[in-house]
């Protein structure tokens, strides 16, 4: 076995792939369930499923299999006409959501300037403005429209960036309430910020916010691309607090890996959209509603929402434990399986360490460990991970 394959591999990497991404030297071949295998044949457990993509786990063979069918019959025929798979997928979004309408898209990204397009289209038959809050620390994409309702740091070299946004601080009721003029189209947020740190969203601040959008006819806009289809134990987020939104922003798990994404609207915003409003050449495409469709069904099929609870909290209350040993051990944040542990340290260290040791995890905003492994990992996998974590954290100090 030639050990230097991933060596190899990320230096053609580096030479042809734009420099956008902070790579580890480390190129993955095979995934099953929770396990991924590198170039070279090591095993490693995924704790990170692509960023809580992989909510079935990796190659799933149901939705593997969903995908084999429907290439060998239909891969793409353009939104010109109808195709089942699409008309399937939209029914069991709507059916599962209690939403009205659905819209299919690519990426999270896109799915978020989907529900912008379609907030403001609203807000200007209704004589309002197009402006739209988001909130500090929030993560809503990279493009230039997404960038512009969030952090700082992505702005930085981009600039003019698009007008019409502007931010509050998170779970700060006064401050949105203030914001909200004439001109609010709609606010948009993270019932549980990913990006930001795993920081979830306050019961009663969201009943309060939801109670001002209605009184004033600005929409409220939920972006779900990290937090939903089970990742929370809740097929949506927003089911944890019991509020409809008027849209949703779906991507990553919706696909069990295969690129789709989604947003889900009532009829009241519905019924100001017209013909040629919005647009998509290969969203909801019969290959990426297929791929979606089998990943529904696994998570219904499999109990995965209450596995996502249940391993969620064998995770935290191990990490409640070790928080009595460890004190650098600050807070353990989320819900179900969108789990942030913040530490006194930075974790980028923590992060390489667990590489070594054969464990993918990611570091967010600074100091916090994010676990975001597939809802079917197995207790055993959690053990690992948790076990390893605590022997790091007892053999190193970290600054």
């Amino acid at each position: 076995m030639n050990t230097n394959n991933n060596k190899k591999i990320s230096e053609r990497d580096v030479k042809n792939y734009l420099p956008t991404f902070k790579r580890y030297p480390l190129a993955f071949k095979k995934g099953l369930g929770s396990r991924l295998w590198d170039v070279n044949g090591k095993e490693y457990i995924d704790a990170l499923a692509g960023i809580a993509v992989n909510n079935v786990g990796h190659c799933h063979p149901h939705v593997v299999e969903a995908i084999r069918k429907q290439a060998g019959e239909l891969m793409h025929i353009s939104n010109f006409f109808v195709s089942e798979p699409q008309v399937n997928l939209a029914d069991k979004l709507i059916a599962l959501s209690g939403m009205d309408r659905a819209f299919f898209t690519n990426s999270g990204a896109e799915s978020v300037e989907g529900a912008i397009k379609i907030a403001r289209k609203y807000a200007h038959n209704k004589g309002r403005g197009g402006h739209i809050i988001s909130m500090q620390n929030s993560f809503h994409g990279r493009t230039l429209a997404t960038i512009a309702t969030g952090k700082k740091q992505y702005q930085k070299g981009f600039e003019p960036i698009p007008e019409g946004f502007g931010m509050v601080p998170f779970n700060d009721f006064e401050a949105v309430k203030t914001a909200i003029t004439k001109e609010t189209a709609a606010v948009l947020l993270e019932p549980i910020q990913g990006e930001g740190g795993i920081h979830p969203v306050q019961k009663e601040y969201l009943q309060k916010l939801h109670k001002l959008c209605s009184e004033n006819d600005v929409l409220l806009i939920f972006d779900e691309i990290q937090c939903g289809i089970g990742r929370t134990g809740k097929m949506f987020a927003k089911d944890l607090y019991g509020i409809e939104p008027d849209i949703i922003t779906l991507a990553k798990g919706l696909g069990g890996g295969f690129p789709i994404g989604a947003f889900l609207c009532n009829e009241k915003v519905a019924s100001e959209i017209d013909f040629g409003d919005h647009g998509t050449t290969f969203g909801g495409n019969p290959l990426a509603c297929s791929a979606a469709l089998a990943t529904l069904e696994v998570i219904e099929k499999e109990k995965l929402l209450n596995s996502a609870t249940e391993k969620g909290k064998l995770i935290t209350d191990s990490f409640k434990k070790m928080q009595q040993q460890f004190p650098e051990i600050k807070e353990i944040r989320g819900r179900g399986l969108m789990i942030g542990v913040e530490f006194t340290f930075e974790t980028k260290e923590l992060i390489s360490d667990l590489l070594h040791e054969g464990i993918i995890a990611n570091a967010t905003s600074g100091n916090v460990l994010r676990l975001v492994p597939p809802l079917n990992i197995s207790n055993e996998d959690i053990h690992q991970i948790v076990n390893t974590i605590e022997k790091l954290l007892a053999e190193k100090k970290y600054q």
